[in-house]
């Protein structure tokens, strides 16, 4: 990239995904009023083109077309250009990929879409090529087609731009759906997932193959209520082919982003913060479950990853890393026999290498992504030597191998920080400081809250971004859930209550200002937020859980633990809402699933009083209890009047002491591991 010669308006941007495009001859704005303005002043139509920062046809693209000063001429000439981070500007970004999924059949990224100067979308796709192939045509034909059909068939355009508004608004939810909520709903998803499940290689579909976080929890949880074996076995399927397979960083730890294969081994490689904040959680739900310490591993390695690479030193975590290095995809993270065997040396290169599957000729363009085929005990029969021998090389192995790679150039780093997906990996850190009992689990999560509370709000209300010391941008519902979740969660070890009412007092601004009181559910955006062309509503489960999911999870807990029942009277109404488009596409529903296992099962409310860190404590967290709310509190808390849970709980005989209740109907109080496990079960 020839950064000294051009320079355009996104030098001035905060999002790395935007600076990354500040030298390109194109004549970028970011999205403003600046560039409707010039649009309507000067009659173009706008071209928006939104991607984000580890995307990797995102470079493609603007290697081929945006660096191109031919096609940037074009593109200044006809249009307003406008660049922007999806990460940044979900709300944008849903609203125009909806339109190319409705006209276009599929969306993607980049995305590029044509709008009116009033930000009405005409025409839009994904990747275009800079000469005509893979039956696409050429980026530059596109340009010039558009901006001769501007100038020629205006009408014609405008017409069919609002006849598929109005479509736009109308898809979605029935407004006024009122489906009863019952097991049925719950039986009729799990056998949809039994119909679509992988049992050869894990997961769900073929390829490319996508981690399923959401689904897995919800299976986790039916497995919970029904002890169904295939539930437990399908998670427990998945989770070990993807832990095995090049999806995961053998080396680092860390999930990359999705499989392009059928058996998780060829990732695209970048790291998505969301990902490992969500996987991270069932390998620590599985290890509950099950106690293998297999489980246990990948959970641990996977947020030290986190810890070691995407955190910021003031308490955030980062966004994603790149999956190119040095202009190549994966080259940070694949080797050849010959590089192994000059850090481990010929013998224990041997061992290695079988184990991870290396090979001369490579499974990834002639070399070598790590992966496990077999367990260690048949590892070491196969290649004669003992089982200790082999975890004795491998242990070595990976240690000096991932310092090798360590002096590679790392793949870029997207080092902002975002509300929502804070929100997840805060939740993540916070349940695992309970379950690995780890204190510096727990202090990374109170640094991440307090960073969040202290840097990403303004007059109260959540913003969605910050980087280099600077917030910006008005938070979506998914920052206001996913951070509320999060603070749930760490109310829950923590026992402070700062978190809990902070939850509370965002939950109830997420009501005054999302929700929709005519059709029910919450909107993407708040009340005061800028007028875009549709206000739109977001239901389904994605990457990430849609603003609505994590709402209705934060709701029911909260109606649990503050005995207010106005939370749960929203998060019934979304229940209501999605529960029969359940019924026919349950993987878009993982986590609103898990939620509604949730609300439809009994939920024992738990109390500990005593001191921090006790044995009945430990105990809660010891199971796998999905339906459950926990209180920390010491002796003479002052806290009832927020929590009803806490009116006269008191330690009996100076010991630790637990309160177990269903829906608010309790059990005699316990001072024993014992009675705390018969209480429970």
């Amino acid at each position: 990239m020839n950064s000294s010669k051009f320079t355009n308006r996104l030098i001035n941007e905060t999002s790395p995904y935007l600076l990354q495009h500040a030298h390109n001859p194109v004549e970028w704005f970011a999205w403003g009023e600046e560039a409707f303005e010039k649009a309507r002043k000067e009659d173009k139509p706008i071209l928006i083109s939104i991607g984000y920062s580890a995307c990797h046809w995102c470079h493609v693209m603007e290697d081929e077309s945006f660096e191109d000063e031919a096609t940037a001429a074009i593109m200044n000439e006809h249009f307003v250009n406008i660049k922007i981070d999806l990460e940044e500007r979900p709300d944008v970004d849903q609203i125009y990929m909806q339109f190319v999924q409705m006209t276009a059949g599929s969306g993607g990224y980049p995305l590029n879409v044509f709008l009116t100067p009033d930000k009405l979308p005409f025409f839009g796709g994904t990747y275009f090529p800079p000469i005509a192939r893979y039956n696409l045509p050429s980026f530059r034909q596109i340009l010039m087609s558009i901006a001769d059909a501007w100038r020629k068939n205006r009408d014609e355009l405008l017409e069919s731009a609002n006849e598929i508004l109005s479509e736009m608004r109308d898809v979605g939810l029935p407004k006024n759906a009122a489906s009863g909520l019952s097991l049925d709903v719950l039986d009729a998803a799990f056998a949809n997932f039994t119909r679509s499940f992988d049992a050869v290689n894990g997961g769900f579909g073929g390829a490319p193959k996508f981690p399923p976080p959401m689904s897995l929890e919800f299976l986790l949880r039916y497995y919970h209520r029904t002890n169904d074996k295939h539930a437990l076995q399908m998670v427990e399927k998945t989770c070990t082919e993807m832990a095995s397979g090049g999806i995961y960083d053998q080396l680092g730890g860390g999930f990359h982003r999705y499989a392009t294969d059928a058996i998780w081994l060829v990732p695209h490689f970048e790291k998505m913060l969301y990902d490992n904040a969500q996987l991270t959680r069932i390998y620590l739900h599985l290890f509950q479950i099950t106690k293998n310490e297999f489980y246990r591993r990948i959970a641990v390695e996977t947020l030290e990853y986190v810890r070691r690479e995407m955190l910021d030193e003031r308490g955030g975590f980062y966004t994603a890393q790149d999956a190119d290095s040095e202009g190549e995809e994966g080259k940070f993270f694949v080797w050849t026999p010959a590089e192994i065997a000059d850090v481990l040396g010929a013998d224990e290169a041997r061992i290695f290498n079988f184990y991870f599957d290396v090979t001369e000729h490579g499974n990834f363009e002639e070399k070598n992504i790590l992966n496990v085929r077999n367990s260690p005990s048949i590892s070491a029969e196969q290649i004669n030597v003992s089982e200790e021998k082999l975890k004795e090389v491998l242990e070595r192995g990976r240690k000096l191998l991932f310092e090798r790679r360590e002096r590679r150039i790392k793949p870029f780093r997207d080092e902002k920080v975002l509300t929502a997906w804070n929100g997840l990996m805060l939740a993540t850190f916070a349940e695992a400081s309970a379950i690995l009992q780890n204190e510096d689990y727990l202090n990374v999560a109170k640094k991440n809250a307090d960073f969040i509370l202290e840097n990403l709000q303004k007059d109260g209300w959540l913003l969605r971004a910050w980087k280099n010391g600077q917030a910006k941008l008005n938070g979506y519902l998914e920052d206001y859930a996913n951070f509320a979740d999060g603070l749930i969660e760490l109310f829950q070890v923590s026992g402070e209550m700062k978190y809990l009412t902070e939850a509370r007092r965002l939950a109830d601004l997420m009501i005054a200002e999302f929700w929709d009181e005519e059709a029910g559910g919450f909107f993407f955006t708040a009340s005061n937020h800028e007028e875009l062309v549709m206000r739109s509503k977001d239901f389904y489960d994605n990457a990430t859980p849609s603003g609505n999911s994590a709402a209705v999870d934060v709701l029911l807990k909260l109606a649990k633990l503050t005995g207010d029942e106005k939370y749960e009277r929203y998060a019934v109404k979304i229940l209501k809402m999605v529960a029969p488009q359940i019924k026919r596409y349950a993987q878009a529903f993982g986590r609103i699933l898990s939620a509604m296992e949730f609300y439809l099962n009994p939920t024992k409310e738990i109390v500990i009083v005593g001191a921090k860190g006790n044995e009945l404590e430990r105990e809660v967290w010891r199971e796998y209890l999905p339906s459950k709310v926990v209180v920390l509190a010491k002796e003479n808390n002052s806290d009832s009047a927020l929590i009803p849970l806490l009116q006269e709980r008191k330690t009996i005989d100076g010991k630790p002491t637990a309160y177990v209740c269903e829906n608010f109907i309790c059990q005699k109080p316990v001072t024993t591991i014992e009675n705390l496990i018969e209480q429970l079960s």
